[in-house]
Formats: structure tokens, C-alpha cells, sequence
């Protein structure tokens, strides 16, 4: 794991447990870097992690403010980030396997043609895995893609990292993602696989990637525990 990204474990863990309380300023870059030893670029880099999670806020000339708001406790993941659940995992070194549930191509329905702007006739990689964070069922996730914008994709991707291989071997470069945020009731699905309640409500995100032509390539739905899954959207008026 990248040195950047202990630290920001480390101030992280500070964060939750209150040695910087909501409010407080972190110490500041100078002596950051005297404590871990490394370079004040490191630390820009650690600070920044938890500035996209929405944990601080850093201002020029006032210091880093550590955010007073009620998600520290879940995992909480910016509305801006679109990386991918593999790589935000990794990067805070955390355990995430993916369990396929379903796999199959298949001709999209009307609400798939629209989404991914594709003909009836053009085919779709049909999706359901579910997310397993250290042990802990976290996400269920239903994802379309067109095949012949990524041929060849197999179970042993799925396994892994979709956007692995989407970005790393076939060079798609994505230019941005549309998401919708709504509540639903858990369906039998999701107290199947996410170990919801009945009464238990469901965080789903709809999402949209582009390619920087223009062209979706993604359309997913994703299914969150109301009590694992939180998304934040960092607004400070300078």
C-alpha cells in the first residue's frame, strides 16, 4: 500500500475516534511531515483522500478542518468518484470479492435501449454480482454493458475488476457518469443476498458512464444496506 494512503488510514481512524474532533483543525503539514517522516507531498496526497471522502475540508491559509457530519461511522463514498468499487477498496486497503450471481448476454429491453442509447438487435452483458466487503455482504449490483463496446468480457473479470479490464486492457477512457439517488422497500432479492429486513429501506444508485465520445458504456443499479452504504457531495463556498 502506497505510504499516502496509511497515513490516511491513520488520520481517518483518528477522525472516527475523535483524537481530531468534529470542528478541530489537523495538525498542520509541517508537523505532519515530521511524524510520519515522509515528504509534504505525501501528505497533500492523504489529506486529499479524506477531503473526497468528505471527512475535512482544507482552505489555504486556514488550515484543514475536520468536517462535523453524521456519516464518519459508514462508508462513505463521494458522489464525484466513479473509479470503481475494486480500485476505492484497494486504495484504502480493504478486502472486497465479488460473488457472480448471474452472467448472461442477452437483447436489451426498451428501458436498456435508452439508457446505453443502443438498437433492440445490439447485445448486452447482463450483471448480477454481489459485493462482499471483509466478509460483510455490502452491495448488489445489476449491470448492463454493450458487448461490442466490451468483447470478450468473462467471469474471472467479473471476479475482479470490471473497470480493470475495461480501462487497463481495452483503453476505454471514461469521460463522466450521470447518477440518480433514490429510497426503495428491500425486495426478496435483497434480503437474499444483502441479509436485509422486510422493513429494511434500500440506498439504490442509479449510474450512467460515458466514454469520451459520448457513448454509454455502463448502466448499473446498485442495491445498498441503508446501514453499510453512505454517498456524500462535498459543497464549501469559497
Amino acid at each position: 500500500m502506497p505510504k499516502y494512503q496509511e497515513i490516511a488510514d491513520i488520520l481517518r481512524n483518528r477522525i472516527k475516534n475523535q483524537t481530531y474532533p468534529p470542528d478541530s483543525l489537523l495538525p498542520n503539514q509541517i508537523d505532519l511531515v515530521a511524524e510520519f517522516g515522509v515528504s509534504r507531498m505525501t501528505i497533500k496526497k492523504a489529506i486529499g483522500i479524506l477531503a473526497m471522502e468528505g471527512l475535512v475540508y482544507a482552505q489555504r491559509g486556514a488550515g484543514t478542518k475536520v468536517l462535523n457530519h453524521p456519516f464518519v461511522n459508514k462508508d462513505t463514498t463521494a458522489l464525484t468518484i466513479y473509479e470503481g468499487l475494486s480500485t476505492e477498496m484497494a486504495k484504502a486497503g480493504r478486502t472486497l470479492t465479488s460473488t457472480v450471481i448471474d452472467f448472461q448476454v442477452t437483447f436489451p429491453d426498451a428501458t436498456i435501449q435508452e439508457k446505453l442509447m443502443l438498437k433492440e438487435e445490439q447485445p448486452v452483458y447482463m450483471i448480477v454480482r454481489l459485493r462482499v466487503l471483509e466478509d460483510e455482504p455490502f452491495i448488489l449490483e445489476h449491470t448492463y454493458m454493450p458487448v461490442h463496446l466490451v468483447p470478450n468480457l468473462t467471469r474471472s473479470h467479473l471476479e475482479q475488476s470490471i473497470y480493470a479490464y475495461v480501462k487497463g486492457d481495452l483503453g476505454v477512457q471514461f469521460a463522466g457518469a450521470y447518477r440518480t439517488i433514490s429510497a426503495d422497500k428491500s425486495s426478496a432479492f435483497d434480503q437474499q443476498y444483502l441479509h436485509c429486513q422486510t422493513d429494511d429501506p434500500v440506498l439504490e444508485i442509479q449510474q450512467i458512464v460515458y466514454q469520451k465520445d459520448g457513448q454509454p458504456i455502463e448502466f448499473s443499479r446498485s442495491r445498498n444496506r441503508y446501514d453499510k452504504r453512505a454517498y456524500s457531495f462535498l459543497d464549501v463556498q469559497s
